[in-house]
């Protein structure tokens, strides 16, 4: 029996939002024929024009009554999207049926705005982490995930994320083998090392006229020093509390976490370029062992760094 996978979309979505994971979905039916039913819709049906002008053929809402998963598309038209009655209306009703409710990237705007993230961990594009933390308090938002499942709901970060998120669907309905084949046709990671890729984006474009730019610097200039909250707020002239509360809304992050994923991508690039021994760069980036180096590695990389280091030998 097929399952009913149906795409919402709207004027100006993200294109490889929607092909990304159609294209995983296909590859899982020629492995499973018949596994999956591929169906796009919008409000009115026809034609709906992506951000990039190319368009896609949907259904309007009114001829798809149920689905096995609904998929929200993101894009630069998302916003507005949240504002359209009948498109949160038909969101909510068939994901209340429907067996599982999946976002790709900014389309978990939509299902917050439909009242089904509230209470729930999701995820969604690090560029909108805060503008989504600000709109919807209620929502467990996770910026630092390349998906995230809770229960039937299911979103992804960034655009290719879709993809990951696909496989992670494949390998929920069809199993790790089908996820794999599909995975290795795509020529992609099956279970992508690292978590979200675009965050250490974040940290790099800084916040440039953020007020936490300058500590960021001083954060990637003194990866061997301690660098606790303590220290920090000291450095951005707060008390530790206020500090923590106002780096981890305006960063997406907590201070740890930052300085944490600072310091993997330090040592990551250090190995990549051969600049000395595991021992070496793990006390040069501030870990204060390589057991700990390993383990963050391993968090945030999804591999330990010796593996980077035989990888560009």
């Amino acid at each position: 029996m097929s399952r009913q996978l149906v795409f919402v979309v709207f004027p100006d979505f993200q294109l490889l939002d929607v092909t990304g994971p159609i294209a995983a979905f296909e590859m899982a039916n020629r492995a499973e024929p018949g596994a999956y039913e591929l169906v796009l819709t919008s409000r009115t049906g026809g034609a709906v024009a992506s951000s990039s002008g190319v368009t896609l053929l949907t259904l309007p809402f009114a001829r798809v009554l149920d689905a096995d998963t609904v998929i929200a598309a993101g894009g630069e038209g998302v916003i507005e999207a949240t504002t359209c009655t009948e498109i949160l209306a038909f969101i909510r009703d068939l994901g209340q049926k429907a067996r599982r409710v999946a976002s790709v990237c900014s389309g978990a705007y939509l299902l917050a705005s439909a009242g089904l993230l509230s209470g729930r961990k999701a995820t969604t594009h690090w560029r909108r982490s805060a503008d989504f933390r600000r709109r919807f308090p209620d929502v467990d938002l996770d910026a630092d995930r390349i998906h995230v499942n809770d229960e039937k709901l299911w979103t992804s970060a960034g655009i290719s994320a879709g993809i990951d998120l696909s496989l992670a669907l494949i390998a929920d309905d069809l199993g790790e083998k089908v996820a794999r084949q599909v995975a290795r046709q795509l020529v992609v990671y099956y279970r992508r090392p690292g978590g979200q890729s675009q965050y250490s984006a974040l940290l790099e474009m800084g916040m440039q006229d953020g007020r936490f730019a300058s500590l960021l610097d001083y954060i990637r200039g003194n990866l061997d020093k301690a660098l606790t909250v303590g220290d920090l707020a000291e450095q951005a002239c707060m008390s530790p509390r206020h500090f923590a509360r106002c780096f981890t809304a305006e960063i997406g992050t907590t201070p740890a976490r930052a300085v944490e994923r600072l310091r993997v991508e330090a040592a990551s690039a250090a190995l990549e370029s051969g600049n000395g021994s595991v021992q070496l760069v793990a006390r040069e980036c501030g870990f204060t062992d390589v057991e700990r180096m390993r383990r963050a590695f391993i968090r945030l990389k999804g591999i330990p760094p010796s593996a980077v280091k035989r990888h560009f030998r």
